[in-house]
């Protein structure tokens, strides 16, 4: 299930956002400034943010910017009552992909959302298949060899990420940021604990291998 960020100081808004997104499967967190919206990104895998632009304490602008610091890719639907061009290219010049006026067509944002997800290759189930072993998303499992292993959040998504850039060199720091994120109080250590773990949990499985690059980090190689 693809999860998506709501950043709206309006509760109507955000509720009326949530509930339809809701309806289309999506999970749905909420938070009224991009102060609080920050924290949720720091405790949770987020996909996609919509957030508009006046808010108290840090506004939609100012959000985007430190978002982009830590996260280039990170999928950003500005919406906001302002219309003027201006408004627009202030907002893409922070770092938004797409910019949406209110008030709010339900149908036209499901819409927005299901083209930006298309645009940056992700889609509604989100398996990775290697031979004959899938890696679910949507479950946190990867199934193969006549077995469902549902795993650890961390640990999924460590794997995942690993998988879906193979042979791609992922520096520790790099992986303690994405998955952890950069506020964690735990150490790069961390990383390595959790590669043992998954070398552990798939030892034997002949369809993919964690290699350890000396110096640099981890990649994930497919062998089939």
């Amino acid at each position: 299930m693809l999860r998506i960020l709501v950043v709206d100081d309006d509760k109507n808004t955000r509720f009326f956002i949530k509930e339809a997104l809701t309806l289309e499967g999506y999970e749905v967190f909420c938070a009224m400034n991009g102060e609080e919206a920050l924290e949720v990104y720091d405790r949770e895998y987020i996909d996609l943010v919509i957030v508009d632009i006046m808010m108290p304490k840090m506004d939609g602008y100012a959000f985007t910017r430190a978002l982009r610091e830590t996260n280039k890719e990170l999928l950003v639907l500005m919406i906001s009552a302002k219309q003027l061009p201006e408004d627009r290219k202030r907002g893409f010049l922070a770092g938004i992909d797409d910019y949406m006026s209110k008030p709010i067509d339900p149908e036209e944002l499901v819409l927005r959302i299901r083209a930006l997800l298309h645009r940056a290759h992700l889609n509604e189930s989100r398996r990775i298949t290697v031979g004959e072993i899938t890696v679910d998303y949507d479950s946190f499992t990867v199934t193969g060899h006549g077995e469902t292993l549902e795993l650890p959040q961390k640990e999924f998504l460590l794997l995942y990420k690993l998988l879906s850039y193979p042979d791609k060199i992922f520096t520790k720091i790099q992986l303690m940021d994405e998955i952890w994120g950069m506020d964690c109080e735990t150490g790069w250590e961390t990383v390595t604990v959790h590669i043992a773990r998954l070398r552990k949990r798939f030892e034997g499985w002949e369809e993919f291998r964690i290699e350890n690059v000396r110096g640099l980090g981890y990649k994930a190689v497919r062998c089939v």
